[in-house]
């Protein structure tokens, strides 16, 4: 088979499938009221956030100019790397230029055939393909069950092993029985990284410092510039020793260019308002409840309401059906959801006004009652 003929088929087939994805570009002055973003606390259009991005691209240029262990670092990333490990309790931070290159280094820095990854099943993509890349050897383990990842570490005793999960899962939104995880770890003396990019922000420091486990020398800690932050980039937090292993070891940091001045201050003053803002996350927490108890679905534990449909076809006629109603909403399909079923996604963040969530909140419910 040619690879036209390849391509053509594999198109014919995600179209039959009603899981084709098209890029939808949108301009700086949309007016339509986004609960599809990542944008949680409302940051990346905050004053501060606009005024440090601009100032540092004056300052520094458009790019960092080469890798950091070239060229590449600023004493820019130096005050954003302090700024969040103290803010989330750790000893010290590293950034990347994504929250998936974070994930990429940290597993790929720490693990290797030799070593042992215990995976929740539900874990990031990003995550999924740092274990392929490191090849380790792998145990998927059904989600948040503590009594899974405790048979896979005794079933593999004094192996080197990695325990990857989320403070909160992107998909269903609940959060990840981090307590119980670390402990498990600690009698088996396996490492967890814990990948709080939904966590950081919505839940202040995030939920590995509201658990008390954050500083520990057995609990890593990735995260996203991308999300609550309203920048781009990525960090992974923990102890020094840890950090020196990325820098030396870390392919996705060593062979990558430095995270872009503007990306790095933009992340910096984000940080500083939202420690001084905790009524931002408190805001997020008022409008997700109340929607959720509106469409009887379970309250997440983060920003992000997975609304669950009965078909693809019905996730994108809802999510077409709300943006005529001036109202844009994420969709979430095969492959792109573990459990195979298909839901809308809606961001419950702080950044939209209360009219603006009001009138959003009621064509969701009305919308999606339609439809079930």
């Amino acid at each position: 088979m040619g690879w036209q003929t390849w391509l053509d088929e594999a198109a014919k087939a995600r179209e039959e499938a009603g899981l084709t994805r098209r890029l939808r570009p949108r301009g700086p002055d949309d007016d339509v009221v986004d609960l599809a973003g990542n944008d949680y606390l409302g940051l990346s259009g905050h004053p501060d956030v606009r005024r440090a991005a601009a100032e540092a691209a004056l300052l520094w240029g458009g790019g960092a100019g080469a890798s950091r262990l070239v060229t590449g670092t600023l004493t820019l990333h130096g005050e954003l790397e302090t700024e969040l490990a103290d803010w989330l309790g750790q000893p010290g931070a590293l950034t990347f230029s994504t929250g998936y290159h974070a994930n990429l280094a940290v597993v790929g820095a720490l693990a290797d055939r030799t070593a042992h990854v215990v995976s929740d099943a539900h874990i990031h993509a990003s995550l999924i393909d740092a274990v392929r890349l490191s090849r380790a050897q792998l145990t998927v383990v059904p989600h948040n069950n503590v009594t899974a990842v405790h048979a896979a570490l005794a079933a593999r005793p004094g192996v080197r092993t990695l325990v990857l999960a989320e403070s909160v899962y992107s998909v269903l939104g609940d959060e990840a029985p981090l307590a119980e995880l670390a402990e498990v770890c600690a009698a088996f003396g396996a490492l967890l990284i814990v990948d709080e990019a939904h966590g950081v922000g919505v839940h202040g420091p995030g939920l590995v410092h509201r658990h008390g486990l954050a500083g520990r020398p057995d609990v890593l800690v990735t995260a996203t510039l991308s999300k609550s932050l309203g920048s781009q980039g990525g960090a992974v937090l923990g102890p020094r020793a840890v950090l020196d292993q990325l820098v030396n070891t870390a392919r996705p940091f060593i062979f990558d260019t430095g995270l872009a001045p503007a990306s790095t201050a933009a992340a910096l003053a984000a940080a500083r308002v939202a420690r001084a803002r905790p009524d931002l996350a408190a805001a997020i927490r008022t409008r997700v409840t109340e929607l959720a108890r509106t469409l009887r679905i379970p309250v997440p534990a983060g920003a992000v309401l997975s609304v669950p449909m009965p078909s693809p076809e019905a996730a994108v006629f809802a999510q077409a059906s709300l943006l005529g109603e001036g109202v844009r909403v994420g969709c979430f399909r095969p492959p792109s959801v573990p459990d195979g079923i298909s839901r809308l996604r809606v961001t419950a963040g702080a950044g939209v006004t209360d009219e603006e969530w009001e009138r959003a909140a009621k064509a969701i419910d009305t919308i999606v009652g339609e439809i079930r």
